[in-house]
């Protein structure tokens, strides 16, 4: 008997399950099958279709490409020694967005960037929304590691370069300045950009999300420095010259002068001096006057300095040579509207003595006497109312008026030096036919391999007469003798110029110049002095310029071993 009979219980099913319909597992497997597609589907296009962006999106996260900063070229003077060098600097920059808002963490950023706390806070304020602004630029390296070591988030750091000038404010004008980003501004700097700027190197590193390098990947491109520049100033003269002439504006309470001094024989700028000046290494309260190359890029009419050359041309024309005597008296002559006057009667004068006396009545007399414009052609040919082609930027043409129905007045006024304009440099170059064989250098502001041919402008046997009478007119006893130097034979004109303004001419405003040779038995230097409305009293070239070119020459012969003149006048 079973066990369910003897128990006398009769056991309960379970109810039959009932079968999942066929429609239903279907449906779940479609699903299952559906999301592992769509899963299968999305990691083929992450792997396959989409890696290349992924990759470069994962890169540009952690990849760089970091520009290597190049040095700008050097220039130096013509013995090697440097006037403009660029030095390593660090420039701090920061993520608005990263820096702390944490009080002391900013105070402490404040305090070692020298700012104010509120003024680092309204900067971070305004560039808030941004990813990157300048906390402070070109600090010294050890400056800015002070800042660094403070490892305050958001805040990093970039190699650059910063100009310096060891000369300071001796050759501002002429070198120019760079901006903060090293390109040039003025001068020099500026002229030859091209140059003297460097082309920067890349290379590809890996950094972590915070900017901080981790590791230095590839080289892409080497930095190359920029080309050296090598100028014709000597700085020993180019010092001496700017202490001349800064203490002669001083002395007699003048605006400003210039000096320019150049090698007769190569046309080589030896010294180029401007006062007022400014330090090019820190530019805090420049005087806008002292930005200007006073000796290239402004002119004036040159007056008595004319004179010496006005006279090449007459003795030129075969009329007259060094002997020729012309009676001044009685001092002054009326001509068109206009009178011109010595400063008293003269009566006969040579050649010599028109020089010596600068005599306007003289000049007039003898220019008047010729039919053909030989003066202002000569005045053409010696590079006045043309570039002096240095490629400064700025450099002055001058004015020179075509001779083209010119009243008698006009003939006259240019013969001794007015009724045109011309830079101090270019006058430096036209004295430099009187010293060279009648042969002018083309100024260069730039060291020479080889010297310049020059251009034949005056025949070589007038300047060798224009020369001797030139030295006349510095000897004891005449207006010019404070030129003088001591163990050289000197030649040169002086010339007192009177000021223009809108309205005409200024009363007891004046220009005084100096303009010479030295030495006389074999010229070497060409120097030309400028003094912009002297207060002091002495108003007169023979008594304000002259005394300057006689210490600044001097001072460059011995610098220069140019043996003394074989006979002293």
């Amino acid at each position: 008997m079973s066990t369910e009979v003897r128990s006398g219980v009769t056991p309960r099913r379970p109810p039959p399950m009932a079968p999942m319909g066929g429609l239903r597992y279907g449906l779940v497997l479609l699903l299952v099958a559906i999301g592992l597609g769509l899963l299968g589907g999305r990691i083929a296009i992450l792997h396959v279709i989409d890696r290349p962006f992924l990759q470069g999106q994962g890169d540009a996260r952690t990849l760089r490409t970091d520009t290597i900063s190049a040095h700008r070229g050097m220039i130096t003077d013509r013995n090697g020694e440097p006037l403009a060098i660029s030095t390593p600097v660090v420039t701090l920059w920061a993520n608005p967005q990263e820096l702390p808002v944490d009080s002391i963490q900013r105070l402490m950023l404040a305090r070692a960037l020298g700012v104010e706390l509120d003024a680092l806070n309204e900067r971070v304020g305004r560039y808030g929304e941004r990813e990157f602004m300048y906390l402070r630029r070109q600090m010294t390296p050890e400056a800015a590691q002070r800042v660094l070591d403070l490892r305050i988030p958001g805040v990093y750091a970039q190699n650059e370069y910063k100009r310096y000038y060891p000369a300071g404010e001796v050759t501002a004008q002429l070198l120019g300045v760079t901006n903060v980003d090293d390109a040039g501004q003025e001068g020099l700097e500026l002229a030859y950009q091209p140059h003297l700027a460097g082309t920067p190197g890349q290379r590809r590193v890996l950094k972590d999300r915070r900017g901080r390098l981790v590791r230095d990947l590839q080289l892409l491109r080497e930095a190359r420095p920029g080309g050296d520049l090598t100028l014709s100033i000597d700085q020993r003269l180019q010092y001496m010259a700017y202490r001349e002439l800064k203490a002669a504006v001083t002395e007699h309470e003048a605006d400003g002068g210039v000096v320019v001094m150049m090698d007769a024989r190569s046309g080589e700028v030896l010294a180029m001096a401007n006062q007022p000046s400014y330090n090019p290494n820190n530019r805090a309260g420049i005087d806008p006057r002292g930005l200007r190359n006073q000796a290239i890029v402004d002119v004036f009419e040159p007056g008595s300095v004319m004179k010496p050359l006005a006279m090449a041309a007459i003795m030129e024309s075969g009329r007259f040579d060094r002997d020729t005597v012309v009676d001044t008296s009685p001092g002054w002559m009326r001509i068109d509207r206009f009178t011109i006057r010595d400063i008293r009667n003269y009566g006969e004068l040579d050649m010599a003595g028109i020089l010596e006396k600068s005599s306007n009545i003289g000049m007039s007399k003898l220019v008047l006497e010729l039919d053909d414009p030989v003066v202002p052609d000569l005045y053409r040919r010696l590079g006045f109312g043309q570039s002096p082609e240095t490629g400064f930027p700025g450099e002055s043409t001058g004015s020179l008026p075509a001779p083209v129905r010119w009243s008698r007045s006009q003939w006259a006024a240019i013969s001794y030096g007015y009724g045109l304009s011309v830079s101090a440099l270019q006058l430096a170059s036209a004295y430099t036919a009187i010293a060279n064989d009648g042969v002018r250098m083309p100024p260069s502001l730039l060291r020479l391999s080889e010297p310049s041919s020059g251009m034949p402008v005056i025949e070589p046997d007038v300047a060798h007469d224009l020369l001797r009478i030139m030295e006349e007119s510095v000897q004891p006893g005449t207006g010019g003798r404070r030129a003088g130097v001591a163990g050289y034979r000197v030649a040169g004109k002086s010339g007192t110029v009177r000021k223009t303004s809108a309205s005409g001419y200024q009363q007891n405003v004046y220009r005084s110049l100096f303009a010479g040779i030295a030495p006389v038995s074999d010229p070497r230097i060409v120097t030309v002095v400028m003094i912009d409305h002297p207060r002091g009293g002495e108003y007169y070239g023979g008594a304000v310029a002259a005394p300057v070119f006689s210490r600044v020459t001097g001072n460059a012969l011995r610098l220069l071993d140019v043996p003394p003149d074989q006979r002293v006048r």
